[in-house]
Order: structure tokens, then C-alpha cells, then sequence
């Protein structure tokens, strides 16, 4: 009777392939001795042939084989578990069958004993049964296909990627169960592995199933060869598990990551607007818009939180893409206004300040916008739209517009995942338009701010002729601490100024715009250069302790204290040029004939500086000569300026000022351009003026004495030079001025007295004195006798005023060369 091993053993599967044979003839001995069974024991058949097979057993087992031998006989053959001695020694537990060998003749009875490693044996047996309810029972697609790419084999959890039940896949190929997949590209996949070899491990693909025909799945794919006992293929086992949820995640990262990329390159508002419907076509919708309110478009400030309600709300088209050339669908082009109908989906948008999601639009419900041009307006039947997404642009608190998502090509209906994803890079791409808003409104500011800091138009003036060219380090803003100004004088002459103030953007600026007003209001004292200088020293000394007392983080560095000026005063009767520096670098005059001198200067101090005083110079300028004034930032392309060597600077700009051009403002611009970078480190002023000098006929002098009688003669004397030049009609309003004039020169001053006149763009009296003391402007009673003659001077002239000499003063006028203006 068998025993529980035996039979345990006897009921589990023995694989005849994997089974070594040896034969073993009447006596137990071995007769035969296969390669397999060297394999499992060990032994070459010339050590056992011969050998009993008690000798191969272990102890305990050798012990057992008489009764084993007689069982066979018995029962013609066992089943059973032996322990065979390895030929190094160890043990090797064995299942062994051993059956009768059919003999042709009569003879003592041989047997063929079948012999397999027993755990691997026991692993199989077990493994298979696994196996098998694994691949019928697993939620993992599992298909077998033949060398032919037909099926011979699925489970049942296949059914669920589409093709109908496993029966129905029997000897059909892919491409009949599956007739929307790419099932080219997949059987090129199957057809690769079973020429190589190789498998195929998690490969995706993406596209629509018949278990889901509105929307794209993604399923990862597994394929590996299956040969046959000789090596040969036979087929495809292939594996399919559904990867969607993670493959939507990872294309929401992408886009996210793509808008993050691609959102906000630019301060512009139109453009930002524009880069936002990119972003979202196609990988979220079909067909996008992106309307503002006209507000942001303008860089105004918007009203915070949801709009209230209203009739129509006008938005502007700011930007919008499609999957189609030419985006068909839109029937508001960029740029037009379309107003949106109360009670329309963008309306309840905007004045509730949440999303809304349609999954089936009524595809004859006609676009939301009114007012729209043409013949452009449609249904969503129209246009093929079929599922629709609207999301507040809002950033801030602060609603922007709408941004709308609509699908046409593309069946499956937005979700919530969808509208999530939507409000996630619409959220970023509001901040990015309020940043651009915010800007263009900045911008916009500082523009104004810099027009009025800058002179946008040089002043006519007889002369000099000018040239003016500025260039900001600060590219976002346009401002910086440079400055220039051409500021006509009495006496026809001009001052020319030069400035610098350190640091760059809106602090500088601001600082640059106190300094410029208090040059002007200085320069209209008349004020020699030095004396200018000087009182622009003390006012940044005093406006320093107002910054220091108010200071803040980002107005560190750009006060203006240590700025620098340059002040000229060029007369064109005369030609002399009269300037001084506060801490600024030298001019540069250019000769008629082309050579480039550099003058010197007596070296002031920078404002705001303790120092020794301001000194000017006196240079004489031939008419046609160029004046070029600059700030440092014009050679700053080769490092900070202590860093430079001065004479090197002025090389560098002496080769470029010899060049020719065809006009003072294309030399101003050339000479830029040849030293300034496209990114200037520093801000830059360049102001070049050409001399030029009045005609002797243009001007008359006349020495007068102190003798009221003088007066009647010099009347007369007025009286024929305006007629000569052709100025009858001031004939009586000069003869005023002069005689009021030189009678309180005679009664007020001593010494002689002298007169000229100078026509140049407005007829300028000057009386010269030697007396210190300034008349001053009088509004006599109707009972006063006297106090008349200035008041009457200022109202026949256009403006007037005292300058003061070295050796006495000037009272001067201007008058119009039209005539009065009474």
C-alpha cells in the first residue's frame, strides 16, 4: 500500500521533458545513463555504469531499495521521493518514476527510472496552477497571438479595452476587433519582437478604444516572445493595463509646466493675452479666447472684485488660437470690442466671479457676443463647438476678463479635472497680465514724468545751433539721472548744461528733476557760471540732509549729492564762451577745419561736495566751432571711470568727433552709436552746439554821458537804426523803453553809460551802468508822480531784467519783433 508521501507525490504533474532518464537492469544496476541526468547528478556515464544503484543513493534511501525493488515487481513500478548522492558529494531529493522498459524478447526485467529535481518539480506544479488562475483571473490585460499576429488566447480582463469577449478574438487579428486603434503601429511592435527577440517593456499608446470612443485612453504595453522547446518563435504574449489617470496627470504637468515657460516673457499686455490661448491649444481645447476689460488694455486701474451687474459689459478681443489655420471660429477678431448679452455664461463670469462649465453646449444657441460685424455671427452649431469652459481672469482680487475654452474637434466634454487645470494657468497667466498692466500703467507714468524732466523740444535761438542726443541704462522705464537743457539768456546768448546725477530709474530721475528746474530758475538770474554752480552746491547740500532724514532702501545711491554739472554761456556778439564744472568731465570743442581740441578746465567739485570754490573759463569760439558736451556714461563701455584712462577717453572720442556728417543731428547720433552699446551700462547725454556769431549789422553800441540832454539824441539815434532795419513799427515803443531807461541810468548811476541794440529773434535794448544798485518794478497810485518809468517798460516788453558785470549792471528788454502786444 502506497504511502502519503508516495501518493502526494504520485498526484503531482511529472513533466516527461524536463524528466532525466537512467536504466536499471535486474540487478538495480545502472544500464544506461542519459546527458540529462549527468546534468542533475553529476556523474559521467563511464563512472556509473555498472554500479548498483544503491550505491548512488544516500544511507538512508540505499537502505530502502530492496523493498522498493520488490514493490516494483509487484506493482510494476513506484512513484516516490529518493535522495541521490551528488557525485560532490551533497545531496539531490529526487522525484522518480520507475516503470517497466518494454523489452522485445523474454528476459530478467529492466526498468527505466524518470528522475526530476524535486523542488523544482513540486515549484512547477504549484507555479502553473497559479499561473493559470493569475492570467484568467487578473485585472491585467493578457493576450497570446500566434506567429501570425492572430489570437489564440486572452483573458477576460482584455474585454475591458474594447474587442468584444476572449472567443470572439479567436483567429482574428487586431485590426479586426479593434477597427479605430492604431493597429499598424501595433502590430509593427509585435511583428519587432518576435523577429529580435526582445521584449518590448512599457510601451504607451494613446488614442480612442471602443470601450471609450469619446476621449483618448492611454494603456501601457508589455510584449514578449514565446518560443518553442527548440528555440523557435511561436507567438506574442502581450500585456495591457490602463494608464490613463496617470497619463492626463502627467500632460496637466506639462502644460502647467509649458505655461510656466511660456506665460509672461514679455511686459506686454496684448502679447501675455495672445501667449495664454497658445498655451492652451491644443493640449487642453480646441479653440480659445482671452477678453479684457478695456481698462487693462489701457493700463488703468480696474475695479476689485467681481464686476456688478449690468446690462452688456465691453470686452476686447486680446487674444485667441485655434487647432484650425486662420481660427474660423472666432467671430471677434483681435482688437474689436464685443459686447457680451446680460445673463450670457461670460457675463456670470465676470460679475460672480467663478468658473462655469457646459459639458454639451445647445448647438443651436447662437455665440454670446452682440454687436458683432458683418456676417460673422453663427451658432455653436455653426462653428462646431460642442463643449465650453469660462474662466475669470482675475489676479490680485482685481477682475481682468475672461478667458473661454471651447472643444470642436475633440468628442469627449471638458470635467471638472479639466476646469481645474484651466483655472490653475489662467490664475498664472492673471498675475502675469496684471504685472504687464501694471507696467504699461508705470510706464506710461514714467514717460510723462520724463518728457517733462527732459526738454522734448530744443528752444530756437539765434546763437548756437544743437544737437541732442539721450540714452537711459534703465530700458524698462526710460529714465535715468542724465540731463541736458538749452536755456536762452537776455542778451541773445544761450547757456548750455550738462548733468549727471548717480544711479539710474525714477529716484534718479527725480533727483535729476530738482536739480534741472533749480539750473533754469538760476540761469534766468543771469548768474555767471560759477556763481551758478555755486548756488546749486548749496541747495543739494541742503536738500542732502532732507534725503538724509527721509531716506529709503531704494533711494540709497541715487540722491542727488555727488552729482556732477557742466554750465556754458555762449554770446554770439562777442563769440566767447564762458564755463564751469562741478565735478564734471571736460568739453570737447571741434574746430571748423575738423580738429578736436579738449580745454581746460579749473577741476570744482562734485555737488554737494566740500571743496574749494567754483571757477570759470573764458574761451573764445570761431563761428562754426562745435561745443560737445557729454556725461560719462558716453565711454563707460570701457568700465566705470576710475577705472579708465583719461587720456585714452579722450582719444577714443577725439577719432570719433573728426568724422564727417551730413548734419549736427546725425553727428550727435553717429558718435553715439559708435561709443554706446545697445545695453548702455550707464545713462547717456551727448550735446553738441554749433557756434554762431550775429552780424555787425545786426548790433549797434552807443557811449552816452551823463547828461539828461543825451537822452533826446539817443532817442533819435533808436529811432534811425530801427528804421534801417526794417522795424518802424517799434519805433515808438523802443524810443519808451530807451528814454525811460537812460533817464534812470543818469539820475541813479554815475560814470559813463552805454546802449546797445541787438535784432536777433526779438529786438534786445540793453543800458549799461556802473552803478551795482538794481532798479526795481513799481505799482504807482493814480496820485504818484513818479515810479511810472519801469512799470511802463514791462508792460511794452515781452520780459525784462538786470545782469549784473564786473564793473556795474545791465538793464535789458525784450521786445517782439511783430510788434506790441498792448
Amino acid at each position: 500500500m502506497a504511502t502519503s508521501e508516495e501518493s502526494g507525490v504520485a498526484r503531482r504533474r511529472f513533466d516527461m521533458a524536463d524528466a532525466a532518464v537512467v536504466l536499471l537492469d535486474a540487478r538495480m544496476a545502472v544500464a544506461g545513463w542519459t546527458g540529462d541526468a549527468e546534468r542533475l547528478f553529476g556523474y559521467r556515464r563511464a563512472e556509473v555504469v555498472g554500479r548498483l544503484a544503491a550505491e548512488l543513493l544516500m544511507p538512508e534511501d540505499a537502505a530502502r531499495l530492496p523493498d522498493l525493488t520488490r514493490r516494483c515487481g509487484r506493482n510494476g513500478g513506484w512513484t516516490g521521493l529518493l535522495a541521490v548522492r551528488h557525485r560532490d558529494g551533497h545531496p539531490v531529493v529526487t522525484t522518480v518514476r520507475v516503470v517497466p522498459a518494454v523489452e522485445a524478447a523474454e528476459g530478467p526485467p529492466r526498468w527505466v527510472v524518470l528522475a526530476a529535481d524535486s523542488t523544482g518539480a513540486a515549484g512547477w506544479d504549484m507555479s502553473r496552477t497559479v499561473l493559470e488562475r493569475m492570467a484568467s483571473h487578473s485585472p491585467i490585460g493578457i493576450a497570446i497571438v500566434d506567429a501570425d499576429l492572430r489570437y489564440v488566447w486572452s483573458n477576460a480582463a482584455l474585454e475591458q479595452f474594447g474587442g468584444g469577449p476572449a472567443h470572439r478574438r479567436i483567429g482574428k487579428r487586431l485590426a479586426d476587433i479593434q477597427p479605430g486603434l492604431d493597429a499598424q503601429a501595433l502590430e509593427a511592435v509585435m511583428r519587432q519582437v518576435l523577429e529580435t527577440g526582445e521584449a518590448v517593456v512599457g510601451y504607451e499608446h494613446v488614442g480612442t478604444v471602443r470601450s471609450a470612443p469619446h476621449r483618448d485612453t492611454a494603456h501601457a504595453m508589455s510584449f514578449t516572445r514565446l518560443d518553442d522547446d527548440h528555440g523557435n518563435p511561436i507567438g506574442v504574449y502581450y500585456t495591457v493595463v490602463d494608464v490613463t489617470e496617470r497619463y492626463r496627470a502627467r500632460e496637466r504637468l506639462t502644460l502647467l509646466d509649458r505655461a510656466g515657460k511660456r506665460l509672461g516673457r514679455t511686459l506686454d499686455v496684448m502679447r501675455t493675452a495672445q501667449e495664454l490661448a497658445d498655451v492652451a491649444v491644443p493640449g487642453l481645447a480646441d479653440f480659445v479666447t482671452v477678453d479684457l476689460l478695456e481698462t487693462v488694455l489701457e493700463g488703468g486701474e480696474p475695479v476689485s472684485g467681481p464686476l456688478s451687474g449690468t446690462d452688456e459689459v465691453p470686452l476686447r478681443r486680446a487674444g485667441h488660437q485655434s487647432v484650425n489655420e486662420g481660427v474660423p471660429e472666432a467671430v471677434v477678431e483681435i482688437g474689436e470690442v464685443a459686447a457680451y448679452v446680460a445673463g450670457a455664461p461670460p457675463i456670470r463670469a465676470l460679475t460672480g466671479g467663478t468658473s462655469w462649465i457646459e459639458e454639451r453646449l445647445d448647438p443651436l444657441a447662437p455665440e454670446w457676443a452682440t454687436g458683432i460685424a458683418g456676417d460673422r455671427a453663427a451658432t455653436f452649431l455653426d462653428l462646431g463647438l460642442h463643449t465650453a469652459m469660462i474662466v475669470p481672469v482675475r489676479a490680485r482680487g482685481t477682475m481682468l476678463g475672461i478667458t473661454t475654452f471651447f472643444r470642436r474637434h475633440r468628442q469627449d466634454p471638458f470635467d471638472q479635472d479639466d476646469l481645474g487645470l484651466a483655472e490653475e494657468f489662467v490664475g498664472r497667466a492673471a498675475l502675469c497680465l496684471d504685472n504687464a498692466r501694471r507696467y504699461t500703467r508705470e510706464r506710461d507714468a514714467a514717460l510723462v514724468l520724463q518728457r517733462h524732466l527732459l526738454p522734448h523740444r530744443l528752444p530756437e535761438q539765434d546763437a548756437m545751433e544743437v544737437a541732442a542726443c539721450y540714452r537711459p541704462a534703465d530700458e524698462l522705464t526710460g529714465l535715468g539721472g542724465d540731463w541736458f537743457d538749452v536755456i536762452p539768456l537776455s542778451g541773445a546768448r544761450v547757456a548750455l548744461v550738462v548733468g549727471d546725477v548717480v544711479g539710474h530709474g525714477i529716484e534718479a530721475a527725480a533727483a535729476m528733476g530738482r536739480l534741472r528746474a533749480a539750473v533754469q530758475t538760476l540761469a534766468d538770474l543771469d548768474l555767471p557760471p560759477e556763481e551758478v554752480l555755486a548756488h546749486l552746491d548749496d541747495l543739494v547740500d541742503r536738500a542732502g540732509y532732507e534725503d538724509d532724514s527721509a531716506a529709503s532702501p531704494r533711494a540709497d545711491g541715487v540722491r542727488a549729492k555727488g552729482a556732477s554739472c557742466l554750465y556754458a554761456v555762449y554770446d554770439p556778439v562777442g563769440g566767447r564762451c564762458s564755463m564751469a564744472a562741478a565735478g564734471h568731465g571736460l568739453p570737447a570743442i571741434v574746430a571748423p577745419d575738423g580738429t578736436v581740441d579738449f580745454p581746460e578746465l579749473p577741476p570744482g567739485p562734485a555737488l554737494g561736495v566740500s571743496g574749494p570754490p567754483f571757477e570759470s573759463v573764458e574761451l573764445a569760439l570761431a563761428e562754426g566751432s562745435v561745443l560737445a558736451l557729454c556725461t560719462d556714461g558716453l565711454l563707460a563701455a570701457e568700465g566705470p571711470a576710475p577705472q579708465r584712462d583719461a587720456a585714452a577717453d579722450r582719444e577714443r572720442l577725439r577719432r570719433v568727433l573728426e568724422r564727417r556728417a551730413p548734419s549736427l543731428d546725425d553727428r550727435c547720433q553717429a558718435v553715439v552709436e559708435a561709443l554706446v552699446p545697445a545695453r548702455p551700462p550707464d545713462d547717456v547725454v551727448l550735446l553738441m552746439a554749433r557756434a554762431r556769431r550775429l552780424d555787425a549789422e545786426r548790433t549797434v553800441s552807443w557811449e552816452l554821458s551823463n547828461d539828461p540832454a543825451a537822452v533826446a539824441d539817443v532817442r533819435k539815434r533808436t529811432s534811425r537804426q530801427l528804421c534801417e532795419w526794417g522795424l518802424d513799427e517799434l519805433t515808438f515803443t523802443t524810443e519808451l523803453v530807451v528814454s525811460e531807461l537812460v533817464t534812470n541810468a543818469i539820475r541813479h548811476a554815475s560814470g559813463p553809460i552805454r546802449l546797445r541794440l541787438i535784432m536777433s529773434r526779438a529786438l534786445v535794448c540793453e543800458v549799461w551802468d556802473a552803478s551795482p544798485t538794481a532798479p526795481h518794478l513799481r505799482h504807482p497810485k493814480t496820485t504818484d508822480e513818479g515810479g511810472r518809468g519801469l512799470f511802463l517798460v514791462s508792460q511794452f516788453t515781452q520780459r525784462w531784467g538786470t545782469r549784473y558785470t564786473q564793473d556795474g549792471k545791465i538793464i535789458w528788454t525784450e521786445q517782439s519783433l511783430t510788434g506790441p502786444e498792448i
